[in-house]
């Protein structure tokens, strides 16, 4: 069956759809706000979707995300006959093919221009010479930082970034601030989301470390951000206050 109608649940995914097919999206979250003239309808948030709402656009395609959503939204989504397809993302290698899986095998549209251009600008950048130490937190109250086997850890690490907690049990651990202090860490990487550190709230519970703040789009996002992902990290990394 040809796809015409989308309903995405993921914003990266919703907007590499937008970039490529913009009239088959007919649904997306809230938190989907690239691009920022994206008009189609609102069903909730990427962790309490309004499944009847969804149902109710008649969607040929559910877009998910195994980290994002949460099963039994899907699971429902599926009971009402909805096909849904559910992305396992973590690395960049994982996400050129994916996205190219997404856009021509499941939506039935030609590869486009901007997935060669970003797979293109990720191949361009060398291996690190040296890595820096860095815990890279995502929440505060409670202090939560990024663990082992994420997106983000491994564009940071691409980008000569080693993520101190990479090998914690947890992806996503909750970590006391006196213990992210005698970490062994030379930089703190302070994301804008999903907590929106700034240069007044994150940087002064770190002390003498160097922090970066950078773009939580271009660090967390796989789609038509990649594009431009490594040259603004890069700048923003090289900026540390």
């Amino acid at each position: 069956m040809a796809v015409r109608r989308v309903v995405s649940l993921v914003p990266s995914l919703t907007e590499a759809i937008a970039a490529t097919a913009p009239a088959l999206l007919v649904g997306a979250t809230d938190w989907c706000t690239h691009p920022a003239e994206l008009a189609v309808e609102r069903i909730g948030g990427t962790k309490n979707p309004d499944v009847a709402r969804v149902v109710g656009l008649r969607p040929d395609l559910v877009v998910a995300n195994e980290e994002e959503n949460r099963a039994p939204d899907l699971d429902a989504l599926r009971e009402a006959g909805v096909p849904v397809l559910v992305t396992r993302i973590r690395t960049l290698a994982e996400a050129f093919p994916a996205l190219d899986a997404l856009l021509t095998e499941a939506c039935g549209l030609s590869r486009p221009e901007w997935l060669d251009q970003a797979e293109a600008s990720w191949a361009a950048i060398p291996p690190p010479a040296a890595y820096v130490p860095a815990i890279v937190p995502i929440w505060r109250r409670p202090w939560m930082v990024l663990g082992r086997d994420t997106f983000a850890g491994d564009v940071l690490a691409r980008l000569g970034v080693r993520n101190i907690h990479a090998d914690h049990a947890d992806r996503y651990p909750k970590l006391p601030l006196p213990e992210l202090l005698e970490s062994g860490a030379e930089l703190v990487v302070l994301p804008d989301e999903p907590y929106a550190f700034s240069a007044t709230d994150g940087p002064e519970a770190f002390p003498g470390l160097p922090s970066a703040l950078v773009s939580g789009r271009h660090l967390t996002w796989y789609g038509p951000s990649l594009t431009e992902a490594a040259a603004v990290l890069r700048r923003q990394l090289a900026a540390t206050a």
